[in-house]
């Protein structure tokens, strides 16, 4: 029991606390999660709000965070003068969302919309009663707190407390940041803190005297004005909830941002009664406004213009695929949109090469212990829990000392990096790091050594059934089950750069934010293992004797191929010339997008520690398509669409497994990718990551500009944008799968989250002819539509 508890702590109960309970869990819900930046995975800002509209949305994080979600209005204005968005696309929409005509919207596309104004807080009343920027203070104090209490080991000496919440009571009260600001009378309110969270959120929801209706969207406010840290908050949860353990973190920021408000009410009387004028309007809700339903209405015309596009490049007529008994190379890349532009590249090289996609880490959710490393890393997607843990392992003899100087290099480079100890680094060790210094100013590229990386292995040695379950349903997955070329490779993929805090953000976000490799040569030892090919033979899965698999990675800020444990045979030759050849290739198109680049310096780029655009990751994201690679082949996608490889015949005689797993893990972690690329780009200040020359890392955690304030959890701005203009297109994912839409609509019935996400317009789904191109059309509530409305006008 907490020394400074009082009997009425223990004894809070009835219905009013759980009805702030579940008010307080609503509003922590509504949060999107993120991860700690060296483990970063693109996130869904709108998680929160999958089961309302885009227009709702926009309408809600107005009020609670006076922020637009959509581009300024000038975006589609543009659009529509250069004939990108048509007037037939601005019609469908104007009709959809019952507001006049094309015309109409066209007019409105130039008329700047005002800016949405959130809801008030005693803090942003305290600042209009004072003149003190008590908001500020608030963002600013609680991401002080935040900062000690998350850090992960960067800071020098930590905040040592049970809770979020106790670590801001033993702090609060004798903190003299507020007499500073003129706010003294705060730390006598704060001194008086409950010892709980709990009994916190009910004594100061009590004092604001707030009806009952208005409490979720009162709640999700205050979590709105430390969005980055609430967001942390909220990814710790998750994180705990998928270890069955409980975090409390989320809550305890509420709870402190409600002491605050208290506390302000308490300290400064005077503002009770602007306070009182105010409340009644967190019980109305948020209703969309006229301008919201314009702004979602340009944004659903730009969608249609970019699905007619998509259409159109489907249906046009595909180079003839030379007849192709058995193919010497098959690739499978993973599903990222960098993929198709490598793929497209390694075809062109010869008829005898083919590509496969599917999510890069190879169904093959692991716990992994890199070399010599006392940590884990879950290299697999974040809606999975990793079902088996692995090591990376080396001779014993030098096991001890790989710890020791992995330890030594993580230790220097702390000390050189924190805040404090980083002068004295400059000062003691700048003569002996001049030429590392120097190599890096000129963007000497790095040199790997990921190529003798020891070979991952399974801590607890599978038995053969559980070996041959997996590696059959990963070749099933894959769709890779009838004709096997004499070389298989399995490319994971990982980006080589330097001094980039948002590095994680670069790899495979479907391997946890970690590159590839592991996973592939895990999968490639298993799929070479006899025994295991003989029990695959058993269930009608053979795998020629004369088929080696083979583990790659392909760096895509380099487009340099690296293979592991590769026997030194012909095919291989041939094929790491093929990989060089299209390397380069795709190093050329690649440039033509980066600012200042040339294709021959791009791996320098990827070592020069000034860089702040090595590559432009999945910017441009815009579709997902599902189906097999003959339906795309030969058709230029711009590295805008997911691929994935998917034949739905040999599927259907097991009753859609495949398309299950496709439709619930694929398309949405997909999707999250793509919001978080909306989000960083139409909502920069809410949901992106800020301008990288003013980052500095906190806590080993996560990013801030400046010295300190709120975590900036999304995309820099450098990651969306090259200097002029926006390189991300912000527009909802198109999917595109061929199957039968009543398989779909079965899955989509099964799977209420999911059916959501298209049923509220946050995708889109359509199924592909025998052609590629595009049959049906989804139109929500388990209906499909052949007059394919969005696509009609397509050219």
């Amino acid at each position: 029991m907490n020394q400074h508890a009082k009997p009425s702590d223990l004894a809070i109960s009835g219905p009013a606390l759980q009805t702030l309970r579940d008010a307080a869990g609503a509003a922590v819900g509504a949060v999107p999660p993120v991860w700690p930046i060296a483990s970063a995975v693109a996130v869904n800002p709108f998680l929160g709000q999958s089961d309302q509209s885009l227009t709702g949305t926009a309408a809600l994080l107005g009020k609670v965070a006076g922020t637009r979600i959509l581009p300024e209005r000038a975006h589609y204005a543009k659009k529509i003068r250069s004939g990108e968005i048509t007037s037939a696309d601005l019609a469908q929409a104007a009709a959809r969302a019952g507001i006049g005509d094309a015309a109409t919207l066209a007019a409105a596309a130039e008329r700047p919309a005002a800016a949405p104004i959130a809801l008030p807080t005693l803090a942003d009343l305290a600042a209009e009663l004072t003149g003190i920027d008590v908001p500020a203070l608030v963002t600013e104090r609680i991401g002080a707190l935040a900062a000690q209490h998350f850090d992960a080991g960067q800071a020098g000496w930590q905040l040592v407390a049970p809770s979020l919440y106790a670590a801001w009571r033993d702090t609060a009260s004798v903190d003299r940041t507020y007499d500073i600001a003129g706010l003294a009378a705060l730390r006598g309110a704060f001194a008086a803190a409950p010892a709980t969270a709990e009994t916190a959120m009910h004594d100061a929801a009590r004092v604001l005297d707030l009806p009952d209706d208005a409490h979720t969207l009162y709640f999700h406010r205050l979590l709105m004005t430390v969005p980055g840290w609430a967001q942390y908050a909220r990814g710790q949860r998750w994180i705990a909830d998928q270890k069955g353990r409980d975090d409390g973190a989320a809550a305890d920021l509420l709870a402190i941002r409600l002491m605050w408000e208290a506390a302000l009410l308490d300290a400064l009387p005077e503002v009770g009664a602007l306070w009182a004028a105010a409340r009644p309007a967190y019980s109305t809700g948020a209703a969309p406004s006229a301008e919201d339903r314009i702004d979602a209405a340009l944004q659903d015309a730009a969608d249609i213009a970019a699905r007619r596009a998509l259409a159109s490049a489907l249906a046009a007529p595909a180079a003839p695929a030379a007849a192709q008994s058995r193919p010497a190379l098959q690739a499978a890349f993973c599903i990222d949109v960098r993929s198709e532009v490598f793929r497209r590249a390694l075809e062109a090289q010869d008829s005898a090469v083919e590509t496969l996609g599917f999510a890069g880490f190879f169904g093959i959710a692991i716990e992994h212990r890199p070399t010599a490393s006392d940590t884990t890393e879950a290299r697999c997607p974040v809606l999975l829990t990793p079902s088996v843990t692995t090591r990376s392992m080396v001779a014993a003899c030098e096991a001890d000392r790989a710890r020791e100087v992995g330890q030594s290099q993580r230790a220097w480079e702390r000390f050189r990096s924190s805040a404090v100890s980083c002068f004295a680094f400059v000062e003691t060790a700048g003569p002996a790091f001049l030429g590392k210094l120097v190599r890096d100013s000129l963007g000497k590229p790095q040199s790997t050594c990921a190529a003798a990386a020891p070979a991952p292995e399974f801590d607890e040695a599978l038995p053969d059934a559980a070996r041959i379950d997996m590696a059959e349903a990963v070749l099933r997955a894959m769709s890779l089950t009838g004709t096997f070329a004499p070389l298989v490779l399995l490319a994971g993929h990982g980006a080589q750069v330097t001094n980039n805090p948002h590095a994680a953000a670069l790899d495979c976000g479907a391997c946890g934010g970690h590159s590839g490799e592991e996973n592939a040569r895990l999968l490639a030892n298993l799929l070479n293992a006899p025994e295991v090919r003989a029990g695959l033979a058993e269930r009608g899965l053979s795998v020629p004797d004369d088929t080696r698999f083979v583990a790659a990675l392909h760096d895509t800020t380099t487009d340099a191929v690296t293979l592991f444990d590769a026997p030194n045979t012909p095919e291989v030759a041939q094929a790491q010339a093929w990989l060089e050849a299209a390397g380069s290739i795709t190093r050329g198109e690649r440039a033509a997008r980066l600012p200042g680049a040339e294709a021959a310096r791009l791996p320098a780029r990827a070592g020069d520690w000034a860089e702040v655009r090595p590559e432009w990751a999945l910017a441009g994201c815009s579709a997902f398509i599902a189906a097999p690679r003959g339906m795309t082949a030969g058709r230029d996608l711009t590295g805008r669409a997911f691929l994935h490889s998917y034949e739905w015949e040999a599927d259907a005689a097991r009753d859609y497994p495949v398309l299950e797993l496709i439709l619930t893990a694929p398309v949405v972690v997909a999707s999250w990718i793509s919001l978080q690329y909306f989000g960083s780009t139409a909502a920069p200040t809410l949901f992106g990551g800020g301008d990288k020359l003013l980052h500095n890392v906190v806590g080993g955690i996560g990013v801030v500009e400046g010295n300190g304030g709120d975590l900036r959890p999304g995309l820099p701005f450098q990651s969306v944008h090259d200097g002029s203009d926006f390189v991300h297109d912000p527009l909802r994912l198109t999917v595109a799968i061929a199957a039968p839409e009543a398989a779909i609509t079965g899955i989509l019935e099964r799977h209420p989250e999911v059916r959501a996400l298209f049923d509220n317009g946050w995708l889109a789904l359509c199924t592909l002819d025998e052609n590629g191109a595009v049959a049906r059309v989804y139109a929500g509530d388990l209906a499909w539509s052949d007059s394919q409305p969005d696509l009609a006008h397509a050219a």
